[in-house]
């Protein structure tokens, strides 16, 4: 039932097609007198079954491509002639079982020092801009753009799908997933999966489990309740699931409550494979496996192996794993059970059935970058200044950000190099294992050249923000500035605080002081501080946008583009605000063992700000628009799960797109908020369109540990609809009887 829902729900909200097949279909499959192909199950245990113990051993580990930015050379085991990638499986030729070739990941194609050939790949915006579009349909095409390009380049593993919440506004990888919330990660992460699983390629999800800080992450245990973990990070993981089937998942690095990820025999084996029945295989993450009885708790491949060499000093999967076999530690019907899996998923998704590699629209893939990035770009704050009239002779000032020169990215695993290769690179460095490739990278074009295109008229000035005083002369005499902030976030590092890096925040105070008409634009994968923020007239997030994202930025700034992006996350007043205001471990050695207890369990960003009655700077939600909309006639309808149907009208003069927002927000009377579900309407002047949002029930619930099953308790429930998690226009309530279902 949940998951029929959760298709429906879908549906509603976005106008697309459920991805399954119609009754049509079925019954035409089912009235065919020809016989039935075999299931990926039933070929997968056909094949293991004519397999020796050496092919079987073989499929379960990976090995890691040469990258000389982290010390990993090139592995003699990998064939001559094989591409280098993140990770290589050889392959059974005579059972028609290919190799397993993967890359990163969830914004492209990545080449971290892989290939010297490779020109360059479509350089997608972040995971979190893609999140602030509220529109799963462009995570889908994203996905599939990535598929086919992976597949040119004969990659038929992506290790994309980043779900972990943002449960810290420091997390240097917040910029690879997609919310704070668990329903918005799971749509986005099951569609970004759907689209590249669409084009024959294998996705991940990943980084299960509770993977949401970057500190020590190797040595980071992560203590929460039970119960709490299945309401949020890992009903993230659930409904993802359902909703893609996705060929592998990948574990976090970090320990939960007591036990490293990658051998929670908890977590994947009465979890994810039990209670869930999940069919694909477990794979770790690079350097996650300590020991080969990981093996007996559910993992069924180890990944780059080289770097548990690195990091624990030995492989685990391949003498180790073999001599517990010769034991009779690890039975043979496990080490099947971890052939067949990844078997299973190679078949499902259709990776030895590839034909000739498709021919790429790389302009299209533009487009589709460019569309991601104009509706993830969030408008935080405007007093009138934006849009910016075209037509006018303005002096205009472009301060900071290397605004001269591109675009920046998010630093690791992450980082796609665009075709072309990019426009700068400065190096950063740091400890650990990811200093190597702690990088800012630039991405043409520029965010002055895409302006200049659109203000022809405009005299353009640009101060590279070298200091606040020499920034402060340019726009005493500037009509207008466009200040530019940006924060270099990624793999392997937290932040320390929510600053802008190298003085920028000084800078834009120096700005603001001596003109009050200057907007900010921030690139950065986290909130900022923003000290400044009522000294500026506007300020604009436009995350890490990719390669088309200076035209976007430009767009959306001169009004050819009117803004529509909400916040995924929400953006505290400061640390204090937030669960943790000091985060346990920042400024520790590498190495050194930290434990940090989510003691908030389930309520994550907006519910936390909600349960402590705190109002942040931006709020879950927020994002403003050159048009404006209201709210009317909201009816709620109870039964297994709550219904809220509304009307939205755009007030305003101009065509623009809103994302109503539904929420429950109290239960027999408990104050308790859960988005229920969103939608996203593109409305005329004065046109009004009627919203439907079905939510999936298990938010309506609580996890009952005891009975392993989600509980809706009888009584009253109060239904809200808004702008965001704390603008709130329309509530109702509605009655739901006492229910005890799911998994």
């Amino acid at each position: 039932m949940a998951t029929k829902l959760t298709r429906r729900s879908f549906a509603k909200l976005t106008g697309s097609v459920p991805l399954t097949a119609s009754a049509t279909q079925v019954a035409a499959q089912t009235s065919s007198s020809k016989p039935a192909d075999p299931s990926p199950d039933e070929r997968a245990r056909e094949t293991e079954q004519k397999m020796t113990d050496d092919e079987r051993f073989s499929l379960l580990i990976s090995l890691m491509g040469a990258v000389a930015a982290v010390g990993v050379p090139r592995d003699k085991r990998i064939p001559e002639g094989v591409s280098m990638s993140a990770g290589y499986t050889p392959g059974v030729p005579r059972l028609g079982i290919p190799a397993l070739q993967s890359s990163d990941a969830s914004m492209g194609v990545t080449n971290p020092g892989y290939r010297p050939n490779d020109k360059g790949a479509t350089a997608f915006p972040a995971s979190i801009a893609v999140g602030a579009s509220f529109n799963p349909q462009l995570a889908h095409e994203g996905g599939a753009a990535i598929g086919r390009e992976a597949r040119m380049r004969g990659f038929n593993i992506m290790l994309a799908g980043g779900i972990n919440l943002t449960r810290d506004p420091r997390n240097g990888r917040n910029y690879e997933y997609y919310s704070e919330d668990p329903w918005v990660s799971a749509v986005f992460g099951a569609e970004a999966v759907n689209g590249i699983q669409s084009e024959g390629v294998i996705s991940t999800l990943k980084h299960y489990v509770l993977n949401c800080n970057e500190t020590n992450r190797h040595w980071l245990d992560a203590i929460i309740d039970p119960a709490a973990l299945r309401e949020s990070d890992l009903l993230a993981f659930q409904i993802a699931i359902e909703r893609s089937q996705p060929g592998a998942i990948m574990s976090g690095y970090n320990k939960v409550n007591g036990t490293y990820a990658s051998g929670n025999s908890h977590l994947l084996n009465d979890v994810l494979k039990g209670a869930w029945g999940y069919k694909g295989y477990a794979m770790s993450d690079w350097g996650a496996v300590p020991a080969w009885d990981y093996a007996l708790s559910g993992l069924d491949q180890e990944s780059g192996i080289q770097l548990d060499v690195m990091q624990w000093g030995a492989e685990a999967f391949t003498d180790r794993l073999r001599a517990a076999y010769a034991r009779g530690k690890f039975p043979k019907e496990r080490l099947s059970d971890m052939v067949r899996r990844i078997l299973r998923s190679a078949y499902a998704i259709g990776i030895d059935r590839w034909g000739p590699a498709p021919t790429l629209d790389m302009a299209k893939h533009n487009e589709i970058a460019l569309e991601i990035s104009r509706q993830g770009i969030v408008l935080l704050k405007n007093d009138g200044v934006l849009p910016v009239a075209t037509g006018g002779k303005l002096k205009i000032a472009v301060i900071g950000g290397h605004a001269q020169e591109g675009i920046i990215c998010g630093t690791g695993s992450g980082a796609v190099l665009p075709v072309g290769g990019f426009a700068g690179v400065v190096k950063i460095g740091g400890p650990g294992i990811m200093g190597g490739g702690r990088n800012m990278f630039l991405i043409a074009p520029s965010p002055l050249a895409e302006l200049t295109k659109l203000l022809p008229d405009a005299k353009f000035e640009f101060d590279p923000g070298y200091t606040p005083a020499e920034a402060a002369l340019l726009a005493r005499r500037s009509d207008l500035v466009i200040a530019f902030g940006i924060r270099v976030e990624g793999e392997g590092f937290d932040n320390a605080d929510l600053s802008l890096p190298w003085g920028q925040d000084a800078v834009i105070d120096a700005v603001a002081n001596t003109n009050p008409n200057t907007v900010v634009v921030l690139e950065t994968g986290n909130p900022a501080s923003m000290p400044w923020r009522g000294k500026v007239r506007a300020i604009v997030q436009a995350w890490y946008p990719g390669q088309a994202g200076s035209q976007a930025i430009a767009e959306v700034l001169t009004g050819t583009v009117n803004p529509s992006g909400r916040l995924p996350i929400t953006f505290p007043l400061d640390l204090a605000q937030t669960p943790r205001p000091g985060l346990p471990g920042l400024g520790t050695p590498w190495g050194t063992p930290i434990t940090i207890r989510y003691d908030e369990g389930a309520e994550v960003g907006y519910r936390w700000y909600a349960q402590k009655n705190q109002k942040p700077m931006y709020a879950f939600g927020h994002g403003l628009s050159y048009a404006s909309f209201s709210y009317r006639e909201l009816e709620v309808q109870g039964g297994e799960t709550v219904t809220a149907a509304f009307i939205v009208t755009n007030t305003g003069a101009r065509a623009g797109t809103d994302v109503p927002q539904v929420y429950l927000t109290a239960v027999n009377g408990d104050e308790r908020l859960r988005l229920l579900g969103f939608g996203r309407i593109a409305l005329q002047p004065n046109e009004s369109k009627r919203v439907s949002v079905e939510a999936d029930p298990r938010l309506l619930a609580r996890f009952d540990g005891g009975a392993g099953r989600w509980r809706i308790a009888a009584g009253r429930y109060r239904v809200a609809v808004g702008r965001s998690a704390q603008d709130l226009a329309l509530s109702a309530d509605v009655q739901l009887s006492a229910r005890l279902f799911g998994v």
